[in-house]
């Protein structure tokens, strides 16, 4: 497995969050249970915060004002492409901030646009973040496991693996 870090990593990351775009959003409820729901990633900004809409009147939005640690699980299987994001997590109400986010597509969850009573975003600030993806294509590295299983050896870099900690 090839190692990424630093400014690489981060690039990466970075495109990761943004293509594959919905992720698992893991928060803890009041009797201290991990909870996920899908949410869809509006950006990665250049500081690395990673940001969603939601509505204050959402359990998400208690759990995180109650727990500010979460965790971000992105998914692209056919892709075999993997990011886990622990973070912190902040409601922010920020109009500007909204205005620069925003697309119409959230019309269907903001019935009146950004004059939705309580709607805010969701900023998650990244903690420590890993990532996985095929080093050099799904088929490169699906010939690397298949070599692997014959020779009963250790595929070769199929994977690149990046982590990032602030």
């Amino acid at each position: 497995m090839t190692e990424i870090t630093g400014t690489e990593a981060r690039d990466r990351v970075k495109a990761l969050v943004e293509d594959i775009d919905i992720t698992m959003l893991t928060t803890v409820d009041a009797a201290g249970r991990l909870v996920s729901r899908p949410m869809s990633t509006r950006e990665m900004d250049e500081a690395g915060d990673i940001w969603f809409f939601t509505s204050d009147e959402t359990k998400k939005a208690e759990e995180v004002e109650a727990d500010r640690d979460v965790n971000l699980a992105y998914c692209d299987a056919k892709g075999m492409r993997y990011v886990s994001v622990a973070g912190r997590a902040a409601l922010v109400h920020d109009r500007a901030r909204m205005e620069q986010l925003w697309s119409p597509s959230l019309d269907i969850w903001f019935e009146n646009g950004l004059d939705t009573p309580d709607i805010a975003l969701l900023k998650v600030t990244p903690v420590e973040t890993e990532f996985w993806e095929p080093a050099h294509g799904k088929l490169v590295m699906a010939a690397g496991m298949l070599k692997a299983l014959v020779t009963r050896d250790t595929p070769d870099d199929t994977m690149n693996h990046g982590k990032l900690v602030r």
